[in-house]
C-alpha cells in the first residue's frame, strides 16, 4: 500500500501529513523547521512512502535539499496552480497538506522544476543584479523628472551618470538640489567599473579571488571593499 505526504511549509514550522491510498490520514503534526526532526517523523513511513509534496514557498531549498538527499522522492508544488473546492468554509494548514498529498496520490499533483542545488547560487546572483540595475535605473529616472518638470530641461541618463557633456541648469531650489544629489549618489554608485573587478578574500591563511561587488558595502559617498582583512574606502565611480 503506498502512501503520499504533503508538507505544508511556512517560515519556522511546517505541517506534515501523511495519507494511504483512501486518503486515511497516517501521521499529522506541526514540526518545526528542523531537517532531522522532519526526517525522523518520516522514517517509519519510508519504505512505503510515495513521494514527498513540498510547498514552493519561499524557503523550500533545505527541506527539498535535505529530503532529496536523504533518499526521498520530493514534488516541488506549484502552489500558484493549486486549486481547492470552491465555495470552502473551512480551511487551515493541516487541510492544505492533506490537500497537496490528495491530488499527489490522484495524479494530478501541478508540480515545478527543482533547479539543481550546484546552479542555484548563480540563478540568486543574476536575479540580484537584476535588482540592482532595476533600483539603479529608477534612481536615475527619478533625477531626471526631478530637473525635467522643475527646469523644463531633459538631462540625458549619462549625464546624470557624470559621464556626458550635457550641461546642467540651474536649480534655484536648494531642497531640490538636495533631493537630486541624492538620487545621483544611489545611481551613481551602480555597477558601473566594478562588475569585471576583483578583490582577494581572506580566507584561513590563504586569499582567493572574487567579485569585488559581492563585498562592496555602500556608505555615504565611498565604497568599502574588504581584502585580506583590510577595509579600503574608494570614492564612487573610481577605477
Amino acid at each position: 500500500m503506498g502512501l503520499y505526504c504533503g508538507i505544508d511549509l511556512h517560515s519556522n514550522n511546517h505541517v506534515l501529513t501523511v495519507i494511504d491510498e483512501a486518503d486515511r490520514r497516517v501521521y499529522e503534526r506541526r514540526l518545526p523547521n528542523d531537517l532531522a526532526i522532519t526526517k525522523a517523523a518520516l522514517e517509519p513511513y519510508r519504505a512505503e512512502l510515495v513521494a514527498v509534496a513540498v510547498e514552493s514557498t519561499f524557503n523550500w531549498y533545505w527541506l527539498v535539499d535535505g529530503l532529496m538527499e536523504a533518499g526521498y522522492a520530493v514534488r516541488l508544488v506549484n502552489t500558484a496552480a493549486v486549486r481547492q473546492y470552491e465555495g470552502l468554509k473551512h480551511t487551515d494548514d493541516e487541510h492544505d497538506a492533506f490537500w497537496l498529498a490528495h491530488l499527489m496520490r490522484l495524479g494530478i499533483l501541478p508540480t515545478g522544476y527543482i533547479y539543481p542545488k550546484s546552479e542555484r547560487g548563480l540563478r540568486d546572483l543574476g536575479r540580484q543584479r537584476m535588482r540592482l540595475v532595476q533600483h539603479r535605473s529608477a534612481l536615475i529616472t527619478s533625477v531626471q523628472n526631478q530637473v525635467w518638470r522643475s527646469t523644463a530641461v531633459r538631462l540625458r541618463s549619462d549625464t546624470i551618470k557624470g559621464q556626458g557633456k550635457q550641461p546642467w541648469p540651474e536649480i534655484s531650489d536648494p531642497d531640490l538640489a538636495v533631493s537630486v544629489q541624492v538620487g545621483r549618489n544611489g545611481a551613481g554608485c551602480g555597477l558601473r567599473n566594478h562588475s569585471d573587478r576583483a578583490a582577494p578574500e581572506r580566507v584561513g591563511n590563504d586569499c582567493q579571488r572574487m567579485p569585488l561587488g559581492a563585498e562592496r558595502l555602500l556608505h555615504g559617498d565611498c565604497v568599502r571593499v574588504k581584502a585580506c582583512g583590510r577595509e579600503d574606502w574608494f570614492q564612487k565611480g573610481c577605477a
